[in-house]
């Protein structure tokens, strides 16, 4: 397949009438209030939420079982927080990188990543974000603003149409794009509530994993709610001053009050959460660097993702050599650590989390 790249054609309102109100966002009872009290029967309620959080629906013009007059007056009165296809890029792997243009205006992106007979998708949960990790091009973005439940249930919704397309499953979903989704918590929450619901999208939590620069109460509150999807957190150093160099947030969070909610996350909900380690050369790739990990995991039942890193330009980063990775791996594992080497998708395309939509002028 070979690479590409392109631009979709698609209407990019910079505003949203200030008088509509968003439909993701309304509850059964809103809708079905605003419908009898327009002369409508209430039952149609379950029918627009059906066609939202079941079948996708971006407009009401495809809820074709609703009569025309109905779908008119839904229009004039509500509104969608679409995305709609911006740009696509399109590896020889077969990975799919999409940019999305947001109703304000706001770009985020996506990415369709092939397996063996299966896709994940890795989804946003804000736009930019504010954490600054120096490996992320995302980083370099800043915040703009959290994503609506919508927008990020969307992301799937889409990425499920395109892989039946292709007559292969979706299977994984990951927070693992744009934002730090425990900084959005409400919606990413809202939205995976959708997207597990019988009257949703049915996809089963244990497909899921939120991925987390490590916000302690985040995780402690997670771990209150008893969540089922799995948790993640991107370590990718176990020494305070190479973490410190490479996320900011480890100056307000450091390793030990992250070690202690992940105590806390393990003791409530009985799951051994995931460290996310990205090998950079020279940085965090020696022995003594893993060694430093190996007595961080100690601390609780963890897996341990090895990932190769998906160079930035302009980041100054490298990702590390092959002889670096495999030494690191040979040491954890004779630790007896559980350790997964995840293989860099989309070399070839701008599939680095923020690339994409970094090179998109607003």
């Amino acid at each position: 397949m070979p690479v590409f790249s392109y631009l979709c054609d698609s209407n990019n309102p910079s505003t949203m009438e200030s008088t509509k109100q968003n439909i993701r966002e309304a509850s059964l009872q809103k809708i079905s209030d605003f419908l009898t009290t327009n002369g409508e029967k209430a039952f149609r309620a379950k029918q627009i939420l059906q066609w939202i959080w079941q079948r996708g629906a971006t407009d009401f013009e495809e809820m074709t079982n609703l009569p025309k007059a109905t779908r008119e007056m839904l229009a004039g009165e509500w509104f969608f927080d679409r995305l709609e296809a911006h740009r696509v890029q399109t590896a020889t792997d077969g990975t799919v990188k999409t940019a999305w243009r947001l109703h304000d205006g706001e770009v985020v992106e996506s990415v369709l990543i092939p397996g063996n007979r299966k896709f994940t998708v890795c989804v946003s949960s804000q736009v930019g974000c504010k954490l600054g990790c120096k490996f992320c091009a995302t980083g370099t973005l800043g915040f703009r603003r959290n994503l609506t439940r919508g927008e990020i249930f969307q992301q799937v919704a889409e990425a499920r149409r395109e892989a039946e397309r292709q007559g292969v499953p979706l299977s994984n979903i990951v927070f693992m794009g744009m934002g730090e989704p425990l900084l959005n918590y409400d919606n990413v929450l809202a939205a995976i509530e959708r997207i597990t619901a019988e009257d949703g999208l049915a996809m089963s939590p244990y497909r899921i994993t939120l991925s987390t620069a490590g916000i302690p109460a985040g995780i402690r509150r997670l771990a209150d709610e008893s969540v089922r999807f799995n948790l993640a957190v991107s370590l990718h150093s176990a020494k305070e001053p190479v973490r410190n160099s490479l996320m900011p947030v480890n100056k307000a969070y450091p390793l030990r009050d992250v070690a202690e909610s992940l105590k806390y996350f393990v003791e409530k909900t009985g799951t051994r959460p995931t460290f996310e380690y990205l090998l950079l050369n020279s940085i965090n790739d020696s022995l003594d660097d893993a060694k430093a990990l190996a007595v961080y995991c100690r601390q609780f039942p963890i897996k341990i993702n090895i990932i190769e890193y998906n160079e930035v330009e302009g980041s100054g980063f490298r990702h590390s050599p092959d002889r670096n990775r495999d030494e690191f791996v040979k040491y954890l594992e004779n630790c007896h650590m559980v350790v997964n080497v995840r293989r860099s998708k989309g070399r070839d395309i701008d599939a680095a989390c923020g690339q994409l939509a970094a090179r998109d002028p607003r």
